[in-house]
């Protein structure tokens, strides 16, 4: 599974880590993803998702169904 965020399209950036003596060193930035198990209203049963932390705060603020709709989404875009 790709690390990325199923709400937002978040995934890892690419850089690089400078040292004191300018040597450059790839490095990754993961996003803050979590698996949680969020219960929607509408369909009246849980749903396991991937999303990051700023979903997730997203989400306990405005509720799934809502925040899938501004968004643009369907559940079934999210879980496919």
């Amino acid at each position: 599974m790709a690390r990325t965020c199923q709400f937002t399209g978040k995934k890892p950036l690419v850089g690089c880590r400078v040292s004191h003596a300018n040597n450059h060193t790839k490095m990754r930035q993961l996003p803050n993803l979590q698996s949680k198990r969020i219960y929607d209203a509408e369909l009246g049963r849980f749903v396991r998702v991937r999303l990051s932390t700023r979903a997730l705060r997203t989400v306990t603020k405005l509720g799934l169904s809502v925040y899938l709709r501004k968004l643009g989404l369907s559940l079934n875009d999210v879980l496919a």
